[in-house]
């Protein structure tokens, strides 16, 4: 088992030791050549994910509203996503005739690349990481804050108003929800003192969803936001604003920001099985490496189902209020009662490799722990559900009684303002 649990850092070691001794090239260049041959194999791999994830959306939402999916090419529909990859290569690819064409094409490849770059520092099993990074959370929030930049590029160089609108949208959320997602891993960092996802890996000899249930919907919801995936996907809202920010693009460049989107949910589901499912920790009896592969596909399972058969879109307006009069609070509230845990019930101890803490001692241990966080978690949803449900009555009364009284729900438009006024304001 052992053998299989590190069988790609074995093949990594053969062929290095395949440049070094059978080639015969220098260490100057085999390095170099070792770094090109890995990056070749994540963009191989990204590509098989992004079509595999196109199949399996597509079947996991036909089967939730009783479909059958794509069924026509291949057996099972399976040779689908290659149909389409080869329909967005050889897609006229278009451009506006007053549009950045600089910055225009260079768009799409910012919001497919930061998405690869995830991948640099995330666990896939034990002692298999590209780089373990100390910081390698924040290194995600960093990375993960260039897609803001490519849509607002994409949206602003199409000399589009739709475009514009539908990027300066995109934007304004993604910046909301990036706090609460940061604040949702404030949590796991206080539990285990540090930033690297190995060593968070290591410290869950409990998975952190028992310890914080709270952070791990904070987290869920916030990177269906982030990513823009169902019910935050207003950023592309084809009703208000056709496409949104890529509605000038075409073909493969298209094809690239889909890519981006895609991949940057599979990349979080990967940083949601890491932080809270465990990530490659689990029985022996399989390898480590699949264990996180099972379960970061879990993790893209609940973002198809429970996000985007689930929930109705949301208006732009209910969006920021739920973020900030929502999310935004209970994070703080999570961080500072977890931070009273820690002082009192601290969780683990990483000294050199080596676990330490209550949740080292046993299933007494684990228990005890598991019983303190979830009680301490129940106490802020009641006093949560307290603090809102005042404010939940009196937006349904109001909606209430405007139904009653015959006025539409839907928000009162704001006076039109004519030339004349506009001129003399």
């Amino acid at each position: 088992m052992e053998a299989i649990d590190q069988i790609f850092r074995t093949i990594g070691l053969w062929f290095s030791n395949f440049l070094l001794n059978t080639l015969g090239l220098p260490v100057e260049v085999a390095g170099p050549v070792g770094i090109l041959v890995q990056a070749l194999v994540v963009c191989t791999f990204a590509a098989v994910t992004f079509l595999a994830l196109t199949y399996t959306e597509r079947k996991v939402i036909a089967r939730v509203q009783d479909r059958i999916g794509p069924n026509r090419v291949g057996p099972y529909g399976l040779l689908q996503p290659l149909a389409d990859a080869i329909k967005m290569f050889t897609k006229e690819q278009t451009m506006p005739e007053v549009a950045d064409k600089m910055v225009f094409q260079l768009a799409p490849l910012l919001a497919a690349i930061p998405s690869l770059m995830l991948f640099a520092v995330i666990p896939y099993g034990e002692g298999m990481v590209a780089s373990n990074l100390d910081v390698g959370l924040i290194y995600i929030i960093a990375i993960g804050s260039f897609a803001e930049i490519a849509i607002l590029m994409g949206g602003w160089s199409s000399r589009n108003k739709y475009s514009l609108l539908g990027a300066m949208r995109a934007v304004a959320q993604m910046i909301s929800y990036e706090i609460p997602m940061v604040l949702s891993f404030m949590g796991i960092i206080l539990m285990t003192g540090s930033l690297r996802l190995n060593d968070i890996v290591v410290a869950q000899l409990v998975p952190f969803l028992l310890l914080q249930p709270i952070a791990f919907f904070i987290f869920l919801i916030t990177a269906a936001a982030e990513t823009g995936r169902s019910p935050f996907d207003i950023i592309e809202a084809e009703s208000e604003l056709l496409a949104g920010y890529h509605t000038e693009y075409a073909g493969m460049q298209f094809g690239l920001f889909q890519m981006g989107e895609f991949l940057g949910f599979y990349a979080q589901s990967a940083v949601l099985a890491t932080l809270f499912f465990g990530g490659w920790r689990g029985p022996e009896f399989l390898p480590s490496w699949l264990w996180f592969w099972l379960k970061t596909w879990i993790g893209v399972f609940i973002f198809q189902w429970a996000f985007r058969t689930t929930f109705p879109r949301l208006r732009i307006d209910q969006l920021q209020a739920f973020c900030w009069k929502f999310l935004v609070p209970v994070s703080l509230l999570n961080v500072f009662v977890t931070a009273i845990l820690v002082k009192f019930v601290p969780i683990v101890e990483i000294a050199n490799g080596v676990v330490t803490g209550p949740l080292s001692k046993g299933i007494g241990g684990w228990l005890m722990t598991i019983a303190i966080y979830l009680a301490a978690n129940a106490l802020m949803v009641l006093l949560v559900a307290v603090l809102y449900r005042g404010e939940v009555r009196r937006t349904v009364s109001q909606f209430e009684a405007r139904v009653d009284s015959g006025v539409s729900p839907a928000p009162t438009p704001a006076p039109k303002v004519t030339d004349r006024e506009a001129v003399s304001a």
